[in-house]
């Protein structure tokens, strides 16, 4: 026998039941089932849909509270939400969007938009330092944290020195792809990042509107002998986003 929170499966056995309602519900939160911002039905409500009693439906709540994937908010217009979570990207140290996300607790998805060998454009061209024309795969994804998007990614590298990568699955890390069948993983990284107004073309694939506030950040990745390897453009949504930059005191001599 089971009951469903939402429609998420509440199992019968396994501890008490405020941990596994805990538990349900936390699942459909990490995987995108409940979307940042999500409303759950008042407590009442919700307690009569589990068939339990408020005192251990807030118990319940109180444990999804602690893990900050709730928030609990009192007043005419309050309820339990979803929190609106923050991607911290690190840029003191070189990491790819998956292992980011790995680092935060959270799940790495992408969603394939386009993946082709073309002729590499002057901008692509100059990062890879190849000749202008010289062939090269691109690859767009929306990547998604834990179901959520967060960023529009275009990324470009040199057809000459990844045969076959297109024939690979595209939606996993890219890195990690580079480092196990090429031996060519991205070790560091110039970065250049502005505040932009997302166009209506990325802002229909983010599913946000246009003008929307983005981080486009340009990216060319090089491997641990220093040749680039990826040049890539990353549109971020700000308000799902935030930067992270260690400063340490230089001595003077």
């Amino acid at each position: 026998m089971s009951q469903t929170v939402e429609g998420t499966a509440l199992e019968a056995r396994g501890g008490p039941i405020y941990a596994r309602i805990a538990a349900a519900i936390g699942t459909g939160i990490e995987n995108g089932k409940y979307p940042p911002g999500h409303r759950f039905p008042p407590e009442p409500e919700l307690a009569a849909i589990l068939g339990v009693s408020r005192l251990t439906l807030r118990q319940a709540l109180a444990v999804l509270e602690r893990r900050g994937l709730i928030d609990r908010v009192v007043g005419r217009h309050g309820g339990t939400f979803v929190r609106k979570w923050t991607l911290e990207r690190d840029l003191t140290t070189f990491a790819g969007f998956s292992e980011q996300l790995r680092r935060q607790g959270r799940v790495a998805g992408a969603e394939v938009l386009r993946a082709r060998e073309t002729p590499a454009n002057s901008a692509v061209a100059s990062a890879l330092d190849l000749a202008e024309g010289s062939m090269v795969f691109e690859v767009q994804r929306v990547r998604l944290a834990s179901g959520t998007p967060v960023l529009l990614e275009s990324s470009s590298f040199p057809a000459r020195d990844f045969p076959g990568l297109l024939d690979q699955r595209l939606d996993q890390s890219l890195y990690g792809l580079l480092g196990e069948l090429y031996g060519r993983r991205p070790t560091h990284a110039r970065e250049l990042i502005e505040p932009v107004a997302v166009d209506r073309v990325s802002a229909k694939l983010l599913g946000v509107r246009a003008g929307t506030p983005v981080l486009l950040v340009r990216r060319t990745a090089f491997d641990a002998e220093g040749t680039p390897v990826e040049y890539a453009t990353d549109m971020f949504l700000s308000d799902r986003t935030r930067l992270v930059v260690w400063s340490f005191d230089v001595p003077s001599h």
